[in-house]
């Protein structure tokens, strides 16, 4: 039986019907992190990617929406013998010493029951690893689970599995639209855009030059989730001055009429604002919203449905250290809805620095060196 290792990829509930996509996303995430691969293909329910380094392969995958879960498996044929050998197989690997263990087998099974391979693969591995004094564990008390899955032909034992990202495939939406970075929330929103489906454009807007760092270390938590190679990004400084809550909404109020205004200009129809009712009041939000449909473009609010989930996004995108101030965000609330000023748009707009990143590992000092030129 081969030894080779398979990168197999889960598609979530709301991506099964969009598997063309997500397969074209993998090719072009593992092209642009240059990992090298045989072939990326559908195997039923499934997509299986055969690359030449499956550890680095599957942790470039996992930037990609879409995905319930990627593993790292062996291949053999759906037949009862050869599955339970492989897991048998594996599962010595895989075990410690008096390590308990679990075996879940799961999909399409031909002329056999799941539970059948389940008890054969448990047998066999306390018989034939005796040495290890490994013991069968219960669904709420073990140590490692060696789970399978089974597609008509093949079964894929698997090795290492990581958790995916949830959403849908980028650019599945087949819609573009144009979002804005100048905070922790708008990063988050920014986020959730991409993880909608949407085919994203992404500016920053900041008040001041020392809010650069900050600002592009977020966007190097969002910027390879756009499955390219290379990205354009363009940056408006926009002079609001002040730092209470009244400020803040004229600063939004002024981003988002920079945002409409590029839309139309970049003929995008979909425009991305970072509101909430539970942070927003609901004045701020229709009158951002009617200004919007005036324009003859569409909001998107993809933070609408966040609650708590907002601090589990933070945390996927790595601004853990700034929960507490958006946290501060949140609870400032005011009825006020300042109208945008036109000359701070129009500076803003005059401003324009459009720089191109290759994402990597020095987003960060590439952002900020561009921006110095």
């Amino acid at each position: 039986m081969s030894e080779a290792a398979y990168v197999v990829v889960f598609p979530n509930e709301f991506s099964k019907n969009k598997i063309s996509q997500l397969i074209i996303n993998i090719k072009k995430i593992l092209k642009a992190k240059n990992q090298e691969y045989v072939s990326v293909k559908r195997d039923d329910d499934v997509i299986l990617v055969d690359a030449n380094d499956p550890v680095f392969a599957s942790s470039a995958i996992n930037l990609l929406f879409g995905i319930d879960k990627i593993a790292i498996s062996r291949q053999t044929k759906n037949n009862f013998d050869d599955i339970v050998s492989e897991i048998t197989s594996v599962g010595g690997n895989l075990l410690l010493k008096n390590e308990r263990f679990l075996i879940r087998v799961e999909g399409i099974t031909k002329g056999f029951f799941a539970k059948d391979v389940e008890l054969a693969a448990t047998s066999s591995i306390i018989e034939k690893k005796a040495n290890m004094e490994a013991k069968p564990g219960t669904d709420n008390d073990y140590d490692k689970m060696i789970y399978t899955y089974l597609t008509k032909k093949n079964a894929y034992i698997s090795i290492f599995s990581d958790e995916g990202q949830g959403g849908i495939p980028y650019q599945s939406q087949n819609q573009k639209a144009i979002c804005s970075v100048y905070d922790e929330i708008s990063a988050i929103s920014c986020y959730e855009t991409i993880k909608q489906g949407f085919d994203s454009k992404i500016i920053v807007c900041y008040r001041k030059e020392s809010e650069l760092m900050s600002l592009a270390k977020v966007l190097n938590q969002i910027i390879p989730r756009l499955v390219k190679k290379e990205v354009e990004i363009e940056f408006f400084h926009t002079k609001v001055s002040g730092s209470g809550m009244g400020s803040y909404l004229l600063f939004l109020s002024c981003v988002f009429e920079i945002m409409a205004t590029l839309a139309k200009e970049s003929k995008i129809d979909h425009v991305s604002v970072a509101l909430s009712p539970l942070m927003f009041s609901g004045k701020f939000i229709d009158e951002t919203v009617k200004r919007i449909f005036q324009k003859g473009l569409i909001p998107v609010i993809p933070m609408s449905g966040l609650d708590s989930n907002l601090f589990g996004v933070a945390r996927e995108i790595r601004l853990e250290n700034s929960i507490p101030k958006i946290k501060r965000l949140i609870s400032k609330r005011s009825n006020n809805s300042p109208k945008h000023s036109e000359k701070i748009v129009s500076d803003a707009i005059k401003s324009r620095q459009s720089i191109a990143i290759t994402i990597g590992p020095n987003n960060v000092h590439d952002i900020l060196d561009s921006l110095k030129h």
